[in-house]
């Protein structure tokens, strides 16, 4: 495969990491990224340590930024990748990539989708451009599969592939459910338990927390949208800096029915988040549990390592799902895809 040019559309912690995991794999090179601040965009391929350097420097939270949110969280001043020398400071940055994407192969929508429509927005502008390409994101919720289902004959007269929920749940976590499932004719339960250590990421992962105090009791989407730092940091006090979720919405149990893997209902979702330490709180897991051909009952479990990252775990998936799009775009598969329909490549 050719090397493939790449887009990341927000620069927050999922972004940062994107662009910084893209240097180690082999076959990919960033030419584009932007968050609300500015744009920066060189086809022949970024200087990711700069730009990284340069939005680190910035007190912005980039990847809320992005979204276009307007509530008292987000009203922080910053540079963000305007800070960088390669880029420019601009009011339209989703634009300004978008009409430079005929040079690219892949977009990465690294956005947080507490406004739940808001990715498929995005979709919609690049398909209006008719862009003919990939489009990954790694959104969580399982209301907005249906939106991007509705959208797939555009995507296809267009010429866009969309690999939804491309992370680690959904993603890496679906991925190895429809792996494990292949040992069972009937599917009684998935069950998906994650765990993640945020302390040192805290401040570059603003926007994923929120998202996911979304899915505590007494929230949603508009409620956590609305809360400003100050309100975050009282619910983050009030659980003693552990947040445990559990029946959460995410896209697992929506992408697994459509591979045909089970009934959405008969998949569960939860997980720790700990704020105050890097160690996982908990260790990740994936259990199917079914009867075989022979009339058995068992249950696979697939296990993540507890050294490996929340990064390793979103970015290393996102980009090799990515691969896998690029590959199936170039030979003329369009439409969505979800993580159980097809493997990442390394």
């Amino acid at each position: 495969m050719h090397d493939i040019r790449f887009a990341v559309l927000g620069t927050g912690g999922i972004g940062r990491r994107t662009l910084e995991y893209a240097t180690a794999k082999d076959g990919l090179t960033p030419v584009a990224a932007c968050d609300r601040h500015g744009v920066a965009i060189d086809h022949e391929g970024l200087d990711v340590g700069e730009l990284l350097a340069a939005t680190a420097s910035s007190v912005t939270d980039a990847e809320s930024s992005t979204a276009g949110t307007t509530s008292a969280t987000h009203s922080r001043e910053g540079n963000g990748v305007a800070a960088s020398s390669q880029a420019e400071r601009t009011e339209t940055p989703i634009d300004d990539i978008i009409a430079a994407a005929d040079r690219i192969d892949a977009v990465v929508i690294a956005v947080p989708n507490l406004e739940h429509d808001f990715i498929p927005r995005i979709a919609d502008r690049f398909a209006a451009a008719e862009y003919e390409g990939v489009l990954v994101d790694v959104l969580k919720r399982s209301r907005v599969i249906g939106m991007l289902e509705d959208r797939r004959d555009t995507f296809v007269d267009t010429g866009i592939t969309f690999i939804c929920g491309a992370g680690a749940t959904p993603g890496l976590l679906t991925g190895a459910a429809a792996l494990a499932a292949q040992s069972f004719v009937d599917i009684e339960a998935v069950d998906i338990w994650w765990g993640v250590g945020l302390k040192s990421g805290y401040e570059d992962n603003r926007g994923t927390v929120r998202e996911d105090i979304a899915h505590l009791d007494d929230y949603d989407l508009e409620t956590a949208r609305q809360l400003s730092d100050e309100e975050i940091t009282r619910v983050i006090d009030d659980h003693d800096g552990r947040l445990e979720f559990t029946d959460m919405e995410h896209a697992d149990d929506v992408l697994l029915e459509r591979a045909g893997i089970c009934d959405a209902e008969d998949v569960t979702v939860g997980g720790i988040l700990d704020v105050r330490s890097d160690e996982k709180p908990t260790t990740t897991t994936v259990s199917v549990t079914g009867t075989t051909f022979d009339g058995e009952r068992g249950t696979n479990t697939f296990q993540l390592d507890d050294a490996t990252s929340m990064e390793a775990n979103v970015n290393g998936p996102a980009l090799g799902y990515l691969k896998a799009g690029v590959r199936r775009n170039r030979n003329g598969e369009y439409g969505v895809f979800g993580p159980a329909a097809l493997l990442p490549e390394f």
